[in-house]
């Protein structure tokens, strides 16, 4: 079985050894594993699946970047600090506040051929931005240093692919310390207000900067697709509350972020599987599909806290695509796919009209 484009239909018990690592699949076990993180570490939520190369890791050194335990890699007392202070820039009255700015950025972005590349691609970087305050960014720089970082760290790849993408990874770091010490952004001066160190603040926004946008693209994508391939349900989005279910499901059975990692603090039992201290776990955070729970934002202390803003975003490009080009179909056959050990996603949403 490859941990890079397995299905849940390949899985043969509900704590499965593979590759060196523990996929472990059932609803009840991956929720007990995010709920306790003293047993299940998330200190390696962020390391680089494929080890970093030595001409590669030089170049990160060279770079200054670290991750240090912030937020999704964070099991320390220094996690709910954080999380609060990020928190405050995802609140339900700002997420809500941003439906007419997402509304009005589909309605510039319709009528290309391509749902990817002219709608879904830099739409959430840009919302995100907004949200955080941060003015003055370059999108397609942003979008090609976090394509760039989540297949770095996530992805199956050789050392010269490392190799290709190594200085990118660092330049988006360095640009996180600029700003942080230049206080250039709501966001920064937050972080510098309450005391957040250049580095903590750097591997914070590293990973918020990434996830916030990155897996919201991922959802649009995979949406938008699936959509069409049903005109019953295509015709009948712009209906209230039709897009906000439809988005659920597809989280629910097809969601973007596939997997998430955790470690064993010491020996455990999961379904009657024995799993040794120090293990590395794969959790699939995707329900079964006669189960209507799933665990798309996560659970417990490190849940999502972009979930509001990428439910809202989804259905809001949903009905707003919808309503607005009844006629759109899927042209050509099945795209290539983006598939990382945590990240599943269409490359491509060919249409015509």
């Amino acid at each position: 079985m490859d941990l890079f484009t397995f299905t849940r239909a390949e899985l043969t018990s509900p704590v499965q050894f593979c590759d060196g690592r523990w996929v472990v699949s059932d609803y009840d076990d991956v929720r007990a594993v995010l709920a306790d993180p003293l047993t299940f570490l998330p200190d390696n939520a962020l390391t680089a699946v494929t080890p970093v190369a030595p001409a590669a890791l030089r170049a990160l050194v060279r770079a200054r970047f670290s991750l240090p335990p912030t937020l999704a890699n964070n099991g320390s007392e220094s996690h709910a600090g954080l999380r609060r202070l990020v928190a405050s820039f995802f609140t339900p009255a700002r997420v809500a506040a941003a439906e007419p700015r997402i509304r009005s950025l589909v309605l510039e972005r319709l009528g290309g051929t391509d749902l990817v590349r002219s709608l879904a691609w830099d739409l959430p970087a840009i919302v995100l931005m907004d949200l955080l305050g941060l003015e003055n960014v370059d999108i397609p720089t942003l979008k090609r240093w976090s394509t760039g970082s989540l297949e770095f760290f996530w992805g199956d790849i050789s050392v010269e692919r490392q190799m290709e993408l190594v200085d990118d990874v660092g330049d988006f770091h360095q640009w996180l310390i600029k700003r942080y010490h230049a206080r250039d952004g709501e966001l920064f001066c937050a972080l510098a207000d309450a005391g957040v160190s250049a580095e903590d603040s750097a591997g914070l926004c590293y990973f918020l900067l990434i996830a916030g946008q990155e897996t919201t693209t991922q959802l649009l994508s995979t949406a938008l697709r699936r959509a069409l391939q049903d005109r019953s349900l295509w015709s009948s989005l712009p209906a209230p509350g039709v897009a906000e279910s439809f988005v659920e499901d597809v989280l629910r059975t097809e969601t973007p972020v596939v997997t998430w990692r955790r470690l064993t603090a010491r020996e455990v039992v999961l379904s009657g599987v024995r799993v040794p201290a120090g293990a590395e776990l794969v959790l699939l955070l995707s329900g079964k599909e006669n189960d209507p729970r799933h665990l798309a934002f996560g659970y417990g202390r490190h849940f999502c806290l972009g979930a509001g803003l990428a439910r809202l975003e989804a259905a809001v490009v949903l009905r707003t695509v919808a309503t607005h080009e009844p006629s759109l179909r899927l042209d050509g056959g099945v795209p290539e796919w983006l598939n990382l050990l945590s990240f599943r996603a269409p490359k491509s949403v060919a249409v015509s009209r």
